[in-house]
């Protein structure tokens, strides 16, 4: 059987939905770039002039990928980047839903962080990651690819301290980003990346700001119940909960769950990201 249609079964013998369709599971395809019909992905190195640093991003185009066509692509922005085009795998993910006619043809930007305390710089409700995004990055994927600039089909996602940041940089910037999928945020944490009370600091923005029009879909495990910094800081989980509540009590389009079991590891990101997706595009239309 040739590769790419082992991948689509397997796909769709595992797909299945879940809480109203706000979620499914499918394993990650087998790394087969070179299969007929599957999308690419490219590395480029821009020079950040926010963070004063060179930054790696993967850029992810569909198969087919057509720059000429009338309707622009919708755009997926994703924070830690080098996982996201490997362990996540967010490439493969959106050859998946569009080969099951679950998602549209997307074109994705996977943007690489540092580790440690720098990579809390740029995602810990950081001010200069928003400037890079919109002052250098946004508009040098819209020189470079036909991508849309309705930020209602515009998607930013990452993973724990990357979820937090897709929460706020979608908040601070909704004329760009339209729509949330955010993994176990660190929602904990304070202004900056701060270390020290006061916490929780974008719940305690969102609760103190008018409405913007952002979509969100949160996930937190429900074992996620560790104390942050080693018992100084906020429970993880219960800060997830406070955002959504802050959310939810200004009218804002929020879809939260607590996911049974899950932990704060990409074994149990993994499977749910293809329905963060799903849930976020399912109306959009389908050029």
């Amino acid at each position: 059987m040739p590769p790419r249609r082992r991948v689509l079964f397997a796909i769709l013998g595992a797909l299945h939905l879940a809480g109203g369709g706000a979620a499914y599971s499918a394993p990650p395809a087998p790394d087969s770039r070179a299969a007929e019909g599957l999308g690419r992905v490219e590395t480029y190195v821009v020079y950040d002039s926010s963070y004063q640093r060179p930054r790696r991003l993967w850029v992810y185009t569909p198969p087919r990928y057509d720059a000429g066509r009338n309707a622009p692509y919708p755009l997926v922005l994703a924070f830690d980047g080098a996982a996201y085009r490997d362990e996540m795998p967010l490439p493969r993910v959106l050859d998946s839903l569009l080969v099951v006619g679950r998602a549209p043809a997307f074109v994705a930007v996977l943007v690489d962080d540092s580790t440690g305390a720098a990579r809390i710089a740029d995602l810990g409700n950081a001010r200069r990651m928003v400037d890079f995004l919109g002052e250098q990055l946004v508009p040098w994927v819209r020189r470079g690819w036909h991508v849309t600039r309705d930020p209602r089909r515009v998607i930013v996602t990452g993973s724990s301290a990357g979820g937090l940041a897709a929460a706020f940089v979608a908040f601070e910037r909704p004329d760009l980003f339209g729509n949330v999928l955010s993994q176990s945020g660190a929602f904990w944490r304070g202004a900056e990346g701060g270390n020290e009370a006061p916490w929780e600091w974008l719940t305690r923005q969102v609760a103190g700001s008018p409405r913007r029009d952002v979509r969100f879909v949160l996930e937190v495990g429900a074992l996620e119940n560790q104390v942050t910094l080693g018992g100084r800081g906020p429970v993880f989980g219960s800060a997830h909960r406070r955002l959504c509540d802050a959310l939810k009590s200004k009218g804002y389009d929020v879809t939260c769950t607590e996911v049974p079991g899950g932990r704060h590891d990409v074994e149990w990101w993994r499977p749910r990201l293809p329905g963060g997706i799903v849930a976020l595009s399912a109306a959009w239309p389908r050029p």
